[in-house]
């Protein structure tokens, strides 16, 4: 609320000092009007200069100089060369914008690779890295899951949302469809839920893209001018970004990959649920979905058993592991008659020996089997 104040009382001051020197030979009303778009194109070129590096400040300085140098070495041949006139003086001054113009662009754009460490004092708390930032995408904000990560620690860097995202969110919270009107509110409290999150710094931006219609190509376009990554679980977004050479951290890839793994060899405790497709298996679940076809343990269905896993493998529906059940073991009855989780297939790991001829037999009938 200080910053803004000050900001009016700056516009407020240029309107007056235009008033009372009318540099520009206008009526009063118009001199006013000129020191108010002059005092807002100041705070609007202050407000973009906070998001850039002292680097890149330094840089762009040095660059201008340089620049204008140049452009004053080139006057002189101008003016040594033409005769005064108009034409000399346009000369002489698109020269001058110029060359200060790409003096700026250049030293801005190389400023990054300045040490400022080096010189230590109030430089040397410049750090050399980059601020990361996340953006995300209107799907990942509805999902959910970004708030169980961000609580945990590892996101790092500034999380950015942009406005044009919070309008696609709540027009998908003002949804006739109750499904969708659901949905969008769950994002919007995911986001509150952000918000209050203390190991995460959440920014709103305004930049916008209006020659661009589509949410998805708005993201990639501002991901290229923060130089950011996209935080999503769109598949279509996410081959999109990757195309256009644009960093994506996809939720679903993270949460398939922290899957737990499994070996042949080791023993694990299964619930199992049902009959498999071939003579006397029984399927169970892991707890993450992972489907576990068990052979010999049809005749103890609706009971938890001990198995040994014997292979795990790889199809195109995704991952499953085999396993057998000793009768010699030891059963024990599941008290609390817990249903397993639904199913949810791994994704491609390559881990695990290969199956035995019955489990690449079975593996596709069992697969169609949990489709069903």
């Amino acid at each position: 609320m200080d910053v803004i104040l000050i900001r009016l009382l700056f516009v407020l001051i240029v309107v007056v000092i235009c008033c009372l020197i009318r540099p520009f030979n206008l009526p009063l009303s118009l001199e006013a009007a000129a020191g108010a778009l002059i005092g807002a194109a100041i705070i609007v070129f202050e407000w973009r200069l906070r998001a850039v590096s002292l680097r890149r400040l330094i840089g762009a300085a040095i660059g201008s100089v340089l620049g204008i140098i140049g452009a004053y070495l080139f006057a002189l041949v101008i003016r040594n060369s033409i005769s005064p006139s108009p034409t000399q003086s346009f000369l002489q001054i698109m020269v001058m914008m110029v060359m200060a113009y790409v003096g700026l662009a250049v030293g801005a754009n190389k400023g990054d690779l300045l040490n400022l460490a080096a010189l230590g004092g109030v430089f040397g708390g410049e750090k050399s890295g980059k601020k990361s930032y996340k953006i995300l995408d209107t799907s990942v904000i509805i999902d959910g899951r970004i708030a169980d990560i961000a609580e945990t620690g590892f996101l790092d860097g500034l999380i950015v949302i942009p406005q044009f995202v919070l309008r696609e969110l709540q027009l998908v919270a003002d949804s006739a469809d109750s499904l969708k009107r659901n949905r969008g509110r769950r994002g919007l409290d995911i986001l509150q839920r952000l918000q209050k999150t203390a190991s995460v710094q959440i920014q709103i931006v305004e930049d916008d893209f209006p020659s661009v219609r589509e949410v998805d190509l708005k993201l990639i376009e501002l991901a290229k001018l923060y130089e950011g990554k996209i935080i999503t679980n769109d598949f279509n977004l996410n081959k999109v970004a990757q195309l256009q050479g644009v960093a994506v951290l996809n939720i679903n890839e993270l949460a398939n990959s922290l899957k737990p793994i499994v070996l042949p060899g080791e023993v694990m405790r299964v619930f199992i649920l049902k009959e498999g497709k071939e003579y006397n298996q029984g399927v169970a679940y892991l707890d993450d979905g992972t489907m576990v076809v068990v052979d010999n343990a049809r005749k103890v269905i609706g009971k938890t058993i001990d198995i040994s896993v014997t292979s795990v493998l790889q199809t195109t529906a995704g991952k499953m592991i085999f396993g057998k059940w000793d009768e010699r073991g030891t059963i024990r009855h599941d008290a609390k008659g817990v249903s397993p989780p639904s199913v949810a297939v791994l994704p491609p790991t390559g881990v695990g020996a290969p199956p035995s001829d019955q489990a690449k037999k079975s593996a596709p009938a069992v697969a169609d089997r949990a489709d069903d």
